[in-house]
């Protein structure tokens, strides 16, 4: 629900987990890759760099390529982030803030092998950059994974973000803090991608709500401040959309941070209706920005989730949905997810991997009563 601050970079310093498929050790330099464009498919939005690289700053966003030979190195500059790296489907290694460096991972059979890199965590303040995958001697990088054609936006916060979800005690203070504990891709939207076979993206920003954030802080933005950018840390940036990216379905889930808290004296409603009354409205405009983007067959899911304080967030979504039906638009749906099973074991009460599994199972079942055409 609530926003995490910036923590202190840990310079070129790497976690390297134990990889029985092979070896990882890392450059202090990184490598050039050699012609990276159209060298690795991607998974999330990303801004154009030199060279053929690409930055980004939304959680989520992957890198999968395909290579021959015993191994890979992976270019990348980034001190704030954590990834995970995936040879032929299983996680091999998990690099912690690996700073401006070529990581590589050896010691493969020589073969054809599959390669990807997912950033686990958030990071709105700074862009990661990604810089392309680089063959060991011997080898050679072949051409990228074919896209998906089943496509889905997931759009929120803090829970679709995965925030601390990894963490299994609520108070992450001791156990390495909400970025070491949180893995953005075992967060629900990205486990229900994975089981349909869809590509993805995770607009999601921890602590924002669609016009109030967490206990009503930084009351100038939300999170409809950030939907448009590619790159969160650049005030007025725009993401400029791919002709290939036409999503069959949009997951949108705002609502958390913007009852969850009371409100306080001195905040822009006096009261539960008054802040009611203008999510309500604004949900009709987010709503009307994506229509326009995406056309009037894009099926949109409203999804909301109990609050042990209000229902106010379940009731007022499930609101916007039924006038939006009432006003011709019946490609917009509502789900609101509980489970007697959710512990609630992430960091400061979020979802745990568990309960995003939960989730994703749910989302899944509601996924297949639509009329989709994919």
């Amino acid at each position: 629900m609530k926003t995490f601050p910036r923590t202190s970079p840990i310079s070129r310093r790497t976690l390297l987990t134990a990889a029985a498929a092979g070896v990882v050790t890392a450059a202090a330099s990184p490598a050039r890759a050699s012609g990276p464009q159209g060298r690795f498919h991607t998974v999330g939005r990303v801004s154009p760099a030199a060279d053929g690289a690409v930055r980004y700053t939304w959680p989520g966003i992957a890198f999968e390529g395909r290579f021959r030979g015993t191994g890979v190195g992976i270019v990348l500059d980034d001190y704030d982030n954590d990834y995970d790296v995936q040879i032929d489907g299983t996680t091999t290694t998990t690099l912690v803030t690996p700073g401006r460096t070529t990581s590589w991972v050896g010691g493969l059979p020589h073969a054809e092998h599959s390669v990807r890199i997912v950033k686990r965590t958030e990071s709105p303040w700074a862009a990661g950059l990604f810089g392309g995958f680089v063959a060991a001697p011997g080898g050679a990088i072949l051409a990228k994974p074919r896209a998906r054609s089943r496509q889905i936006e997931f759009i929120g916060d803090s829970f679709t973000a995965g925030y601390g979800n990894a963490s299994g005690t609520r108070d992450c203070s001791g156990n390495g803090g909400v970025n070491r504990n949180s893995n953005a891709d075992l967060a629900f939207g990205a486990l229900t991608a994975r089981a349909l076979g869809a590509d993805h993206q995770l607009n999601a920003f921890s602590g924002l709500g669609m016009v109030r954030n967490y206990n009503g802080g930084n009351p100038t933005t939300d999170f409809r401040t950030y939907y448009d950018r590619a790159l969160l840390n650049v005030e007025g940036d725009v993401w400029q959309r791919p002709i290939t990216w036409q999503p069959q379905v949009i997951v949108v889930g705002l609502g958390i941070n913007d009852f969850s808290t009371a409100l306080n004296p001195g905040e822009r409603w006096a009261t539960e209706d008054e802040l009611a009354a203008a999510y309500a409205t604004a949900y009709h405009g987010f709503l009307d920005t994506l229509r326009a983007r995406y056309g009037r067959e894009t099926f949109i899911l409203v999804s909301a989730t109990p609050l042990g304080n209000t229902t106010a967030f379940t009731r007022t979504a499930e609101r916007v949905v039924q006038e939006r039906g009432s006003g011709g638009d019946h490609r917009t749906g509502y789900w609101v997810y509980d489970d007697p099973g959710l512990d609630r074991l992430g960091c400061d009460w979020h979802p745990s991997l568990h309960d995003h599994r939960i989730i994703s199972g749910l989302l899944i079942s509601r996924l297949a009563t639509l009329p989709l055409r994919w």
